[in-house]
């Protein structure tokens, strides 16, 4: 199929783009890799009155590191740029690591970090890893700037707190605390395929090497990243042992998370998927949190 008509527009510059979200408001819609906005317009799924193709404006493509060991990424960042950085191995390792799961090369040369988090969609690792990481959003208008915890910008199915005339500007990534550990696990039919189910762990051990602080963040389970706060409770204060550990990752199999059954997978199966893949997610990074 072929898209429905709509006015194309190739800014130069931030001012101006922000200037066209503002004038075509809910009509239009950014365009950055296009590789998911493009394949849902062939379908009709989408039928924007206005285009706004971002890609020359230099100003959003930007990977920096800052003073506390975090990371600032502008929204127009390749994907592809982020899995060869070795910033982002060294600063943010669950990104990381996550990168290669993502689709092909093919796709990843094209697709742009805030485009995926910004189409939010709820079989995506970005949305899910980047609220793992107690990553924050800055979203951009005419009207000014406001930042945004990631943890707060997904609000439903393909829904997120981005208004009619803003678009994501920059992510900010904090600096990975002490004793910390991290991991990304998922089951997909082939690779490339969206995730049946995934998850992303991360874990900080206080001096005595008990659990401090947790974030089991699970993708294509629900209406988007699906944080598992029992299981949260069930590590907290206690050591990483492997009874705590199957525990935990029950608690979010039985109290967490309520999946949905599709033509791959029933909601029993994925139910079981979240318990075996936070079981192995939480020893994988307790494990890293041991050695850090």
């Amino acid at each position: 199929m072929k898209p429905a008509p709509f006015a194309y527009f190739a800014p130069h510059n931030l001012d101006e783009a922000l200037d066209l979200l503002a004038q075509h408001g809910y009509d239009g819609k950014v365009l950055a890799g296009g590789q998911s906005l493009i394949p849902t317009m062939n379908f009709r799924l989408a039928q924007p009155a206005a285009l706004v193709d971002i890609n020359r404006v230099a100003e959003l493509a930007f990977l920096d590191e800052d003073a506390g060991g975090g990371l600032r990424i502008g929204a127009l960042t390749r994907q592809r740029t982020l899995e060869r950085s070795a910033a982002v191995a060294s600063r943010a390792p669950l990104l990381h690591a996550t990168m290669p799961y993502i689709a092909h090369v093919q796709i990843r040369n094209r697709g742009t970090l805030g485009g995926s988090l910004a189409h939010a969609d709820p079989a995506a690792e970005l949305p899910a890893v980047m609220v793992a990481l107690g990553a924050r959003f800055r979203l951009q208008s005419r009207r000014g700037a406001r930042w945004v915890a990631a943890a707060d910008f997904y609000i439903g199915l393909f829904t997120t707190a981005l208004q009619e005339d803003e678009l994501i500007a920059e992510i900010e990534i904090p600096a990975m605390p002490a004793r910390a550990g991290w991991s990304i696990q998922e089951i997909a039919r082939r690779h490339g395929d969206y995730a049946i189910v995934g998850v992303a762990a991360v874990v900080e051990l206080d001096p005595a090497g008990l659990c401090r602080a947790a974030r089991l963040i699970y993708f294509s389970v629900g209406e988007g990243p699906t944080a598992a706060p029992s299981a949260a409770a069930v590590l907290l204060g206690q050591p990483a042992d492997d009874g705590v550990i199957a525990a935990a990752a029950r608690a979010a199999a039985q109290q967490d998370i309520d999946p949905l059954g599709d033509i791959h997978a029933t909601p029993a199966y994925r139910r079981h998927l979240v318990e075996v893949l936070g079981r192995r997610a939480l020893q994988e990074a307790f494990g890293r949190a041991v050695q850090a």
